[in-house]
């Protein structure tokens, strides 16, 4: 079974995140989800990204990667939105990544190096999310998954952005249970 450390959204360790995780585990996995917002959610996209932003990005890398510190080698990152900068930040540069699993976002991998031999990764998304198709995560992606060597791009019908969260209005049930079956497939992948 794999360690997972799981990275919340702008909106904030949510309910949904939280029961996303707890499916996680009962499939037999460890999943930490450090809470990077200190106990903060809100109640809009963009009310946490104002957060984050008053918060700074840096800090919110800084907080990710002291989340991994205690925690052994061999992990899966796995980042929701906002949560994939220090997902993928880890993923690439901490060693021993056991696997990213990038959710409705995705960075240019020469953000943090390039990305490392051996490292699977999955990125899910929707093809209309207007986050990820429209300000280059869709082009980072499909970069990544072309130049990876063990790389999957899943785009599911739809516009949304934080589909897999079911304590948001934005959810999609059928969605999110094909997108947690390719992760628990991908997570059972030795």
């Amino acid at each position: 079974m794999a360690e997972i450390l799981m990275f919340h959204h702008a909106q904030g360790l949510t309910a949904g995140l939280k029961e996303f995780a707890g499916t996680l585990r009962a499939a037999g996995h460890t999943v930490s989800t450090p809470d990077l917002f200190d106990g903060r959610t809100f109640d809009s996209l963009d009310g946490g990204l104002d957060y984050a932003g008053t918060l700074g990005f840096d800090t919110v890398l800084r907080r990710g990667v002291e989340a991994a510190a205690d925690l052994p080698a061999g992990l899966v990152y796995l980042g929701f939105s906002l949560g994939v900068m220090p997902a993928q930040l880890l993923a690439q540069t901490r060693g021993g990544a056991r696997g990213a699993l990038l959710l409705h976002s995705c960075l240019p991998a020469g953000e943090f190096g390039g990305w490392p031999t051996g490292v699977p990764v999955q990125v899910h998304a929707m093809e209309q999310d207007p986050f990820f198709a429209g300000e280059g995560d869709l082009e980072a992606a499909r970069a990544l998954a072309s130049a990876a060597a063990d790389a999957g791009l899943f785009l599911y019908p739809g516009a949304e952005h934080l589909f897999a969260d079911s304590s948001l209005p934005s959810y999609d049930a059928a969605a999110t249970a094909l997108l947690t079956c390719r992760v628990l497939d991908f997570l059972d992948t030795p």
